[in-house]
């Protein structure tokens, strides 16, 4: 391993002496800092607690404390491409040219959450300071992929750490700008309910991101989520920060471009600052966080930096950059804008600056050297460890409590327990009561789920009886009610947002994807988003339709790490499936996504009018340990020995009709509801299909990629050796009308395969 040269005897200012592996953007900054001169006006040395601006709250002191996180940002960018070079390190996207984001740091509490940018090395570091904590080691173990770094444990280079309230983000374009503003809502909201959360009760959410990061719909639709929620006089206290380099990779942003978008937008208060002048992005940083922690609204502050580096280790900036260009952004750096402040100030000598960045770069060197041989993640458990822990026993408990009866009684009027025969829709209506009775943390939102209840009614009456502050409607845009849910759950709350298809739920699935299941992950735990996601799922609505509310695919979801998604039948089963994910949310942070049928929401009868079988009594609360259903527990819906039915939602209806029909011939077919779609209970499948030898899989969802292909799968795994077939959707979306029945899973398809199987 080649090593780089120590810093030189002889004195700093000395450019013979520089090491010789110096490049060129070290070198011209070495040569500006020592080209520079106190100001003919400078008396002397400043006083180190001496404003540096007339009006200014930035000392000289401070300014060149936050030097030193700025040279550090600069040293561990040279260390990253360094370590690469050797074999030894996997992460090159850098900071260099984008440290004035150290001043933005500064100016702000090291108490406010910040969801960062991955350019924010200068902001990481400045914060460390702020706290007394030396953030390098972080940065260099996270270069290295070292099971040792304290926020991802090597899974990811990212900039987190939670004494630092510094949320981890990985590089997906913007993504993390829905969960800023949800974080932001969480704080405004909490403070209205006199509810607790995990930021103190006047912080505000910093968001940091790029200027071609401006153009992806997901940051459009979080600062249009901002902005509309403070029209509506509700707070929402976020500083969003658009780091401005100019460069989408090879891609130049227009000149003017970020500037006439942000200061356009309604809602937004728009302020600009040259990272050139590190004294003007403390005071206008220092000025906004004011106003937005005052004021409740949302600002966003446009600072102008350049990119040194290219966009990657691997990105040539010389094939669509002339060298002019190049040279001519050195002129702009931010550490030389920094150096000239305090020199001309009279604060140090160019000597001694030059001394301390040729020092910090030989300590860190070696500081990288000696970190190469930390370990590094070498088990597939202790990679997968932090995506979704469990506690059964925890969450049992917590899925049992319920709010005293008086208090529920004040809230339903009748009891649950006491109205007799429920729906599926009344079933979720009564447990989401239950559940905001039981827990001031709870609430409730999505399209038109308020005063309306849903679409199909199933929140009618909660915002009523809970108030407007904890079941609310949102913005139709489902990334932004994902967003807001990311962000109350970091918080410390406890969402159960909806969205209203599952159709809707496809142009915002990276909410889920890359925010929610990876934020544990990329965290080990320490950050977790608590989330219960209701949607209105799958096919077989009568008179009503197309593609956009009969959808059936649901291979994006089961392909999420992590993710628990449930999928209750009959109501019976509702309340405790229901309750376990919100207990799972709370004790492990578990991510849920709770799939309804909708064409069962208002069923009442399985076989003949009048019939109820698809309803279902609600269980007193002191029924509820006996009835609890843990994660991953199917259910036999119906006894039989002859085939065995594996099937769930209205598969699970319409294999219990048919199974009723053949019963006459005598055909005993055992009916079991796996319930839970991921984790898929494939050990109990496996068992139920070995005793009997005959496995009918009823798919509602579709034939390739679909739920029954992983059924399948597992059976085969697992040996299972007999009769098997699989009756599935088409590969197909969902027309309209009558012409719907010929693409999804019908009652003749069914018996069809039973009486196959009984014929083998």
């Amino acid at each position: 391993m080649s090593a780089w040269t120590d810093v030189p005897t002889d004195g700093p200012g000395d450019v013979a002496s520089w090491p010789p592996d110096l490049d060129e953007l070290e070198r011209h900054l070495l040569e500006g800092i020592a080209a520079l001169t106190p100001r003919p006006d400078a008396d002397g040395v400043r006083p180190a607690d001496a404003p540096l601006a007339p009006g200014s709250s930035l000392t000289g002191a401070a300014l060149d404390r936050l030097l030193d996180a700025q040279f550090a940002s600069r040293h561990l960018d040279h260390a990253a491409r360094w370590l690469r070079a050797q074999g030894e390190g996997f992460y090159t996207i850098g900071s260099a040219g984008h440290e004035a984001n150290a001043m933005v740091a500064a100016a702000l509490r090291p108490t406010d959450p910040a969801l960062l940018h991955y350019r924010s090395g200068g902001f990481y570091l400045a914060r460390a300071q702020q706290a007394g904590h030396d953030g390098v080691d972080d940065v260099l173990l996270g270069l290295l992929a070292s099971s040792d770094e304290p926020i991802a444990g090597g899974r990811h280079k990212v900039f987190g750490h939670a004494a630092l309230a510094i949320i981890p983000q990985t590089s997906t374009i913007a993504s993390h700008l829905p969960r800023a503003m949800g974080v932001g809502f969480a704080i405004g909201r909490a403070r209205r309910l006199g509810i607790p959360t995990r930021w103190p009760d006047d912080a505000i959410a910093v968001c940091s991101f790029g200027d071609a990061s401006l153009n992806h719909s997901t940051a459009q639709g979080a600062l249009n989520a901002a902005a509309y929620t403070a029209h509506q006089g509700m707070p929402m206290p976020v500083l969003f920060v658009c780091e401005d380099n100019g460069w989408g990779i090879s891609v130049p942003t227009p000149p003017g471009w970020v500037e006439t978008v942000l200061s356009a937008h309604p809602g937004l208060h728009y302020e600009a600052a040259d990272g050139t002048d590190p004294v003007g992005v403390f005071d206008l940083t220092e000025e906004l966080a004011e106003l937005v922690r005052t004021t409740g609204r949302p600002a966003v502050l446009h600072l102008r930096v350049v990119r040194f580096g290219g966009h990657a280790g691997t990105d040539v900036e010389s094939a669509y950059r002339s060298p002019a260009a190049i040279r001519a952004d050195r002129a702009r750096d931010p550490l030389l804008a920094t150096a000239r402040v305090l020199v001309e100030a009279g604060v140090t000598t160019p000597d001694e600056l030059l001394a301390r960045y040729l020092a910090g770069r030989a300590a860190i060197r070696a500081r990288a050297r000696e970190l190469t041989g930390r370990p590094r993640l070498t088990d597939v458990r202790e990679i997968v460890a932090p995506l979704a822990p469990h506690r059964p026993a925890a969450v049992a408990d917590r899925a049992v409590l319920a709010a005293p009866r008086e208090v529920r009684e004040a809230f339903f009027g009748t009891l649950p327990e006491d109205e007799g025969p429920l729906t599926l829709a009344e079933t979720i209506n009564r447990t989401l009561g239950d559940l905001l009775c039981a827990d001031e943390r709870v609430l409730v939102f999505g399209e038109d789920v308020g005063v309306k209840g849903g679409v199909y009614g199933v929140t009618r009456g909660l915002q009523r009886r809970a108030g407007r502050r904890r079941v609310f409607d949102t913005l139709l845009d489902e990334q932004s009610i994902l967003g807001l849910a990311l962000g109350l759950g970091v918080s410390g709350l406890v969402p159960i947002p909806e969205i209203q298809y599952l159709a809707y739920l496809h142009n915002a699935i990276d909410q889920l994807r890359g925010e929610a299941a990876s934020l544990s992950f990329f965290s080990t735990g320490q950050f977790r988003n608590p989330l219960v996601v209701r949607i209105a799922g799958y096919g077989y609505q009568q008179g009503f339709g197309g593609h956009f509310h009969n959808d059936n695919g649901i291979a994006a979801l089961r392909d999420i790490p992590g993710v628990v998604i449930a999928s209750p039948s009959h109501p019976i089963d509702v309340p405790a499936m229901l309750r376990t994910c919100v207990a799972a949310a709370i004790e492990d942070g578990t991510v849920s996504v709770f799939l309804e049928p909708i064409a069962r929401y208002h069923t009442r009868d399985l076989h003949h009018v009048g019939d109820e079988a698809w309803t279902a009594p609600y269980a007193p609360p002191e029924a509820w340990a006996r009835e609890h259903i843990p994660i991953g527990t199917p259910v036999v819906a119906r006894e039989g020995d002859d085939v065995l039915i594996v099937t769930w939602a209205n598969g699970r209806y319409l294999a219990e009709r048919v199974a009723a029909r053949v019963a006459a011939d005598g055909i005993g077919c055992r009916v079991l509801d796996v319930r839970w779609l991921a984790p898929l209970p494939i050990g109990e499948i496996l068992r139920h299909a070995t005793s009997i030898g005959r496995v009918l899989v009823v798919d509602e969802t579709r034939r390739t990629g679909g739920v029954g292909e992983a059924i399948v799968a597992g059976l085969a795994e697992g040996g299972y050796r007999g009769a098997l077939r699989r009756v599935a959707g088409a590969d197909s979306f969902i027309p309209l009308g009558d012409a719907a029945r010929l693409v999804l899973v019908s009652e003749d398809d069914i018996e069809s395969a039973i009486r196959d199987l009984v014929h083998i």
